[in-house]
């Protein structure tokens, strides 16, 4: 299997498409697994000539464990003391500056999905020059007063997932139909066939609250937004119960000639009738980088 040692640590990760080709990076959110990104997204960037890298952020899938630190203290957390994180998204950033270290690849589109969203932003602003453009998908920037969570997802946010292989698979279910886009409303049996191959690759549900405390305790990112001069595209639905539309329209806001997507009908998921769109659109916004 593809490991690479980046940042003191080991990432999987997994390729696809020539290494000739346009380096595109996939960073997928808190608690998903590499696979979040589905083989046929990433064919359908091979397609338009990009060469794709998709991974396991830490601390879940087949990527370290950080099980020497301390336990995340959540509550804790809510009430404003972070000092049971282990690292922020900055450290998580690094992580995915040294995976291009390793493949030698000086820099790469970057696009990332929630929390990868997230870690896409420290990557171009800590490492400016490895991000030829920037994808912000259903993220924020930091802000509290942004991107916010409604009341009603907070349980399936918090709620542990079962240890045992069905149990998880129907809580990944029951999770993404409720944070899921009710205009595109997600099919329970690829949910249930996607919770069963992330529970057979890992299970580490404290890796997910160590991941919770990064988001925590890092930084409002509206400074370093304003530093990027890469071309940017923020895409956010209109219905996200989990990060509120205010967190992707502020991260537009913030970027320098950023371009703003809201899909009316779209929640906190990437719904298969829209991943041409995404597709096209990341992959025009890439062709113009190019040319500059």
């Amino acid at each position: 299997m593809p490991f690479a040692p980046s940042n003191g640590i080991e990432l999987w990760y997994e390729t696809f498409g020539d290494p000739a080709g346009r380096p595109l990076l996939l960073i997928m959110g808190l608690g998903a697994q590499s696979i979040h990104w589905e083989d046929s997204v990433c064919q359908a960037f091979v397609d338009r000539g990009f060469f794709v890298l998709r991974f396991d952020n830490r601390d879940v899938g087949l990527s370290t464990k950080f099980r020497d630190a301390p336990l995340p203290d959540l509550l804790a957390a809510l009430a404003g003391d972070t000092s049971s994180a282990a690292y922020t998204i900055d450290d998580m950033a690094d992580d995915a500056a040294g995976l291009l270290d390793h493949l030698g690849i000086a820099s790469a589109h970057v696009v990332g999905a929630s929390m990868g969203g997230m870690i896409a932003q420290a990557l171009a602003i800590g490492h400016p020059s490895r991000a030829r453009s920037l994808t912000s998908i259903m993220s924020t920037t930091g802000d509290p007063a942004v991107g916010f969570p409604h009341p009603e997802v907070l349980p399936a946010l918090l709620e542990r997932a079962p240890a045992d292989r069905e149990g998880f698979a129907a809580n990944h279910v029951r999770t993404f139909t409720a944070i899921g886009s009710p205009g595109y409303p997600p099919d329970p049996d690829y949910l249930r066939d996607r919770g069963r191959r992330s529970f057979d690759r890992c299970y580490e549900p404290v890796g997910v609250g160590r991941q919770m405390l990064a988001i925590a305790a890092s930084p409002d990112r509206t400074p370093g937004l304003a530093t990027i001069t890469v071309p940017t595209l923020v895409i956010h639905g209109e219905s996200d119960p989990l990060v509120d539309v205010s967190g992707g329209r502020a991260t537009a806001a913030a970027v320098p000639g950023a371009r703003l997507i809201t899909i009316p009908g779209m929640g906190h998921d990437l719904p298969r009738a829209l991943i041409g769109q995404f597709v096209e659109e990341i992959s025009a916004l890439a062709t113009a980088a190019d040319a500059k």
